[in-house]
């Protein structure tokens, strides 16, 4: 007769979540699961096994870090299961350099977190880097009050399920190492980066223009607010004007209100009759009209410009100017932008070609002057982040070999409208150009005053004269305000484009790029 098996023989022990579950030998882990939530929707929404034989995919789990279908994967000894979402898998700071790649991914903001999503199904090695210490860009920047929105969430959780993406955060480009190498820094070390292919998301900063006080203490960028919130600034009680112009101007508004901040002011230099033609046709794209309903601020004043910052350590007043009457304001923070700047130092040492407006010039499929290059995103114009967005998709596509989509092309046109529409509407006006006076510092790194650059006529003698633009941001805030008051054309970014350490100069331009490089090829190779 059969000895019968005892308790132990006939269970297996698994861990779920974290916590152990013995159950029954030969069990699947759908079962296990029970009728527990197995994973969330894009929208969050629970969602647990539905057919049970592998058809509709609702039970996918992580099984030892793999993802598995729970209802096709049998329970066995010492097994770990997670349905809780997975991590992209990051790179540790000390890992970071002298790696290859088929597809580099420059910038985890919408653009490029939307170009690897794309790329991946095709099982090139991608790498998505990027300087932050987290994914996500500057518009969708978390901090410690501040969770990921969802958007960002859902991207990293679709990334996370494919071993060939590799995110890089906390590593800042400093130059090229090779005609398919990037020299990349980390806080402690340095190395290349080689790719055959490349997307750049580089994103775009804030037009900082210069007028009396805008170097004080507590006058800062709308995004640039944004950022520090997030990043943990507390602005709890503290009064707040934020001037300048477009939608970046509500948002940050709405950021600081939600944080505790009192908001005086919203000017915008605007007048009334573009913002109501602005907003009148929003219908055509609904959830911007919806966002502009709800970051509408009872201190929005269309027709208004900030003219002068007042205090000596820090910040304590400002002057605006409204209707031709002047009116002076007591605040601790001012936050101001005159619109968006496509980041292109990366590209220009790439040898892409820009447009006249300073943005990378690309094809239909993304793809620069350079072969093997693409760009998407604010790089290539500021549009927003849904435009961004189908930017990255197409980029990410096309780079792999596959062709443009015709929706994905009609979603570009829908979103690239709303781009134009937002730029005819929000044109700086030529009083904002005229803010600075004879002592006003057009260059904050080396203190060069509007006087004395009144004998240069070109941005060359500008430099060669005073030293404007050769501080540490390299011409990047006083050299786009040139642009915009006198026209001058910034020179050509040269190496390095970031400061650097001197042990990462130092390094043989041999050894960062002989050893992976390869020439872009077809992918049916």
């Amino acid at each position: 007769m059969n000895t019968p098996a005892s308790a132990t023989e006939r269970t297996v022990r698994i861990q779920i979540d974290g916590a152990p579950m013995d159950v029954p030998r030969g069990s699947t882990i759908a079962a296990a699961l029970g009728t527990g939530t197995v994973r969330r929707s894009v929208s969050g929404q629970p969602r647990a096994q539905l057919c049970g034989m592998g058809v509709c995919h609702e039970c996918r789990v992580q099984v030892g870090g793999v993802q598995q279908l729970a209802c096709m994967t049998p329970c066995a000894e010492g097994q770990v299961v997670d349905t809780r979402p997975a991590r992209l898998r990051a790179v540790p700071a000390t890992e970071a350099c002298d790696r290859s790649c088929d597809l580099l991914v420059v910038g985890a903001g919408p653009a490029g977190l939307q170009a690897a999503l794309a790329a991946a199904p095709s099982g090139m090695r991608i790498t998505l880097l990027d300087d932050n210490p987290t994914p996500g860009g500057q518009v969708w920047r978390s901090g410690p009050r501040h969770a990921m929105p969802s958007p960002a969430r859902r991207l990293l959780d679709e990334l996370a399920h494919f071993s060939n993406v590799t995110l890089v955060t906390g590593a800042k480009v400093v130059g090229l190492a090779g005609e398919r190498a990037l020299l990349i820094e980390t806080p402690t070390q340095s190395g290349g980066q080689h790719f055959s292919r490349a997307i750049l998301g580089t994103g775009a900063r804030e037009l900082l223009l210069p007028f009396p006080g805008w170097t004080l203490p507590g006058v800062t960028g709308a995004g640039g607010l944004q950022a520090l919130i997030k990043q943990g600034l507390d602005v709890r009680g503290q009064r707040i004007v934020i001037a300048g112009t477009g939608p970046l101007l509500l948002a940050a508004a709405a950021t600081a209100r939600r944080s505790g901040a009192t908001v005086l002011r919203v000017a915008e230099q605007a007048s009334w009759t573009s913002v109501a033609r602005f907003s009148t046709a929003l219908w055509r794209w609904p959830a911007k009209a919806w966002q502009a309903a709800t970051l509408l601020d009872p201190g929005f004043r269309p027709g208004s410009t900030v003219t002068a910052a007042h205090g000596r350590e820090r910040l304590q007043a400002v002057t605006l100017r409204s209707g031709g009457r002047e009116h002076r304001v007591d605040c601790e923070r001012l936050a101001c932008s005159f619109g968006l700047v496509p980041r292109t130092q990366l590209a220009q040492l790439l040898g892409c070609a820009l447009d006249a407006d300073g943005a990378i010039v690309v094809d239909a499929a993304q793809q620069t002057s350079v072969t093997g290059i693409y760009a998407a995103g604010e790089c290539t114009g500021i549009g927003g982040s849904e435009r961004a967005q189908r930017q990255g998709r197409i980029a990410g596509r096309c780079a792999t070999g596959a062709a443009v989509t015709p929706p994905l092309a009609r979603e570009l046109a829908h979103w690239s409208r709303f781009a134009a529409l937002a730029g005819e509407r929000f044109v700086l006006g030529g009083a904002v150009t005229r803010l600075a006076d004879a002592d006003t510092l057009i260059c904050r790194c080396e203190d060069v005053t509007l006087q004395e650059l009144a004998g240069c006529e070109n941005w060359g003698q500008a430099k060669l004269h005073t030293r404007c633009g050769m501080g540490s941001c390299q011409g990047r805030i006083c050299g786009q305000a040139a642009r915009t008051l006198w026209g001058w054309t910034p020179t050509a970014p040269r190496q390095p484009s970031e400061p650097a350490r001197i042990a990462t100069l130092a390094q043989e331009p041999h050894d960062l790029h002989t050893r992976h490089t390869r020439p872009a090829a077809p992918l049916s190779q």
